[in-house]
């Protein structure tokens, strides 16, 4: 097998594609033929050394594949079946190890492409939109980077829902695919100050919930968006860490300050096939749009990292083994 390795922190120069020896599943793991293995920030904050790991290891946390092994006991899966999986490692190769309960089917009407560039994203918006703060009609939500992969579902499942979704984005072009994502509104974070158009659009009411997935750039004037008794979901951090701010201040209108881990929703395996089934279904029946950006194939890991952490992706980023 292939896979790339980490063998010290740094910049994307220090993914390495390597030759390793087949594994054999151990107990409660399946082997999977990687088909596709998604790309996310939480691989940059690895990479970097933000998330500390036990080094030299593989990366990738998002993908989908075959199962071609699988321990005696796993009685989840069996050989032959097609799965994803948003919580694994090593995704980043052409062979994965992952613990078979982790593992979620992938029904006939979807593509292995498309579940391995839904899982996180996917799962995430839904977990979000669904039990971080339970969106409703007649909501008003503001969504960070909506059209990068994050984004887009973000505002889906939000305007599904029945919220009025408001998205921020670098550009004319990028305003549009957040529009046809449902977003009802769009602003040019780069040109326009996201704090006073939101006031504007929602007559100095501001919204119920943001979703931040950018981090430092953004936190305060996210917070000033919020109307009373509203809700902070801080999903990532694009632009670096939030620092240390005065919890005090949430106190002024009632706000509420949350930093979700999707992994954390989907520990059950009872919620992970949940989460996943609804998903997939809504790939099927066409309510749930993907956009793929780019695929890349496994020894350019380290131009899909550049890729990503420039910000100027539309959708979702794919290693192609």
């Amino acid at each position: 097998m292939k896979a790339i390795i980490l063998h010290e922190y740094g910049g994307p120069e220090v993914l390495k594609l390597e030759e390793r020896p087949m594994p054999e599943p151990g107990p409660g793991q399946a082997l999977v033929q990687v088909a596709a293995a998604g790309v996310n920030f939480i691989e940059i904050y690895q990479r970097e050394g933000r998330y500390k790991q036990s080094l030299p290891c593989g990366i990738g946390v998002e993908g989908a594949g075959t199962v071609v092994a699988a321990a005696p006991d796993v009685t989840e899966i069996k050989i032959g079946d097609r799965v994803a999986w948003l919580d694994g490692s090593g995704s980043y190769a052409t062979h994965a190890l992952i613990p078979a309960g982790k593992l979620a089917p992938v029904p006939a009407g979807v593509t292995l492409e498309q579940a391995a560039g839904a899982m996180v994203q996917g799962i995430t918006a839904d977990v979000l939109t669904s039990r971080t703060y339970p969106v409703k009609a007649g909501d008003r939500a503001l969504v960070h980077a909506a059209a990068g992969g994050a984004g887009r579902m973000l505002c889906q499942f939000a305007a599904t829902r029945g919220a009025t979704v408001i998205g921020t984005v670098s550009s004319e072009a990028k305003a549009q695919v957040a529009r046809e994502s449902g977003a009802a509104e769009t602003i040019l974070y780069t040109v326009q100050d996201f704090e006073a158009e939101v006031k504007r659009i929602t007559g100095g009411g501001g919204v119920n919930v943001v979703y931040d997935s950018v981090g430092r750039d953004t936190f305060d004037k996210s917070l000033a968006c919020l109307a009373p008794l509203g809700h902070l979901v801080l999903l990532g951090q694009s632009s670096g860490f939030v620092p240390a701010f005065e919890i005090q201040r949430l106190s002024a209108r009632s706000l509420t300050l949350t930093r979700p881990r999707v992994f954390d929703y989907v520990a059950n395996r009872e919620d992970l096939l949940l989460h996943a089934a609804r998903v997939f279904a809504w790939i099927a029946e066409g309510r749930l749009r993907l956009l793929t950006d780019r695929t890349f194939p496994l020894e350019q890991a380290a131009e899909a990292h550049i890729a990503l952490a420039s910000r100027q992706t539309t959708g979702k980023l794919l290693l192609i083994p």
